[in-house]
């Protein structure tokens, strides 16, 4: 009598669970999510040239670019680096 008491509690706590996780609203994109991703890409082109405008906009020169690129490899394969050093005694 005990085991079948242990039992069907354990049946109306999962079955309580489960009423729980299927009865939660499913989350609906906000923002730029829940817009076309035309209208989306119009946006970003109209703030990207409305920056050039008003001078805001950074446009990187080849070393610019280069230092970038360079310092974002380091950081990417930084793990490697260390565990290729062998230790010093």
């Amino acid at each position: 009598m005990i085991t079948e008491n242990n039992e069907q509690e354990s049946t109306q706590q999962t079955q309580s669970t489960q009423s729980t996780e299927t009865s939660a609203k499913p989350r609906k994109p906000r923002g730029f999510a829940a817009m076309d991703p035309k209208l989306v890409s119009e946006l970003a082109k109209r703030g990207g040239k409305a920056a050039h405008q008003a001078g805001t906009a950074h446009q990187f020169t080849s070393d610019e670019a280069r230092v970038a690129g360079r310092k974002g490899g380091m950081a990417t394969h930084a793990k490697r680096r260390v565990s290729s050093i062998p230790p010093s005694n």
